[in-house]
């Protein structure tokens, strides 16, 4: 008897692996017509989910969780699909943990390694700050994707990110270049030592060397959502009229913000110059095309798979690895 995979599900199916994840997890952000198409796939081939793996494990082997900070985070969600389509081994399965992005995932591994038998993590959407003292002691191999861990206290903690710092500093470097005077940052909290950090600061060195600081007032902390950015957006340029750029350190928030612009009378760009992070691929569709930093997410997810890999099979150490993004001036950049 043929056992089948959530790769066979999803493709008989019709719909992506992450979906049967969502599914599998009952999340609710799946229509109830997809659910029961998958449903009715899983009971025809007597696809049974496991428990103690959440659907995802038929056969005895180790488990690899996949911790996701951010529900509706769509570049979060197209890097998880890509890790679950990588190559590995076949006693290796694949769980997919979506948390809030206000939930603390460093807590929530500790809880499900407590359910189960987990051999792997892997961290998409992380914050490196003090929340991380809750993994001391833990002797369990992790990768964090996105987010550079070198140079911090966990030294099982590989990594597989873009150069935050430097990629920044580019795009920041090229909204200056293209004549912007008044450049407002959307990003999220300044402490700590992660990607969301290394951004402000690579901001900074672009503004440094044109004798110019990233002032508080010219710094707006927000969640890296549509919503919140698009909230935070209407009030930010409603008391700020001169502004004529703003980089946000992710898609979403910049489509939040480009939302913003418009209700409140502005134009992108002719107004207001907007750019973003991550190359999600709405982001393409959107009018004006959206300007932003492009991650490659098949080598971000082939990365961190190989990584985690060699640490649990090979026992290797950590390694730290750095992928080429590219910056990619379209339309919502003048």
């Amino acid at each position: 008897m043929k056992i089948y995979t959530i790769r066979d599900i999803a493709e008989m199916a019709g719909v992506s692996v992450t979906t049967v994840s969502r599914v599998l997890n009952d999340r609710p952000d799946v229509s109830r017509e997809t659910k029961e198409r998958v449903r009715r796939v899983m009971a025809k081939y007597h696809f049974v989910g496991n428990a103690n793996a959440r659907g995802l494990k038929q056969a005895d082997g180790e488990s690899v969780a996949i911790i996701i900070r951010g529900r509706n985070n769509p570049f979060l969600n197209t890097l998880t699909e890509a890790m679950l389509l990588c190559p590995r081994s076949e006693k290796t399965a694949m769980i997919t943990e979506y948390i809030d992005e206000q939930d603390d995932e460093f807590l929530h591994a500790l809880m499900l390694m407590n359910r189960q038998r987990i051999a792997g993590l892997i961290f998409l959407g992380s914050r490196i700050d003090e929340r991380c003292k809750a993994l001391d002691g833990v002797n369990v191999p992790m990768v964090f994707a996105t987010v550079n861990t070198k140079g911090t206290a966990m030294e099982r903690a590989a990594s597989v990110s873009m150069d935050d710092r430097a990629m920044v500093r580019q795009a920041v470097e090229t909204l200056i270049q293209r004549g912007h005077k008044q450049i407002a940052v959307f990003g999220g909290r300044r402490t700590g030592d992660d990607s969301l950090v290394l951004r402000a600061q690579g901001a900074e060195d672009a503004l440094r060397e044109h004798g110019r600081e990233l002032e508080d007032d010219h710094y707006v902390e927000t969640r890296l959502t549509m919503n919140d950015a698009y909230q935070k957006g209407l009030e930010y340029f409603r008391n700020h009229p001169r502004i004529d750029a703003a980089f946000c350190m992710s898609d979403t928030a910049a489509l939040g913000v480009i939302r913003a612009l418009a209700d409140l009378g502005k134009k992108v760009p002719e107004d207001v110059s907007v750019m973003g992070v991550d190359g999600i691929e709405i982001g393409q569709y959107t009018t004006p095309r959206l300007s932003t930093i492009v991650q490659p997410v098949e080598d971000i997810a082939r990365e961190s798979v190989a990584v985690l890999t060699d640490m649990l099979q090979k026992h290797a150490p950590a390694r730290h690895v750095t992928v080429e993004a590219k910056v990619e001036i379209r339309e919502s950049v003048r």
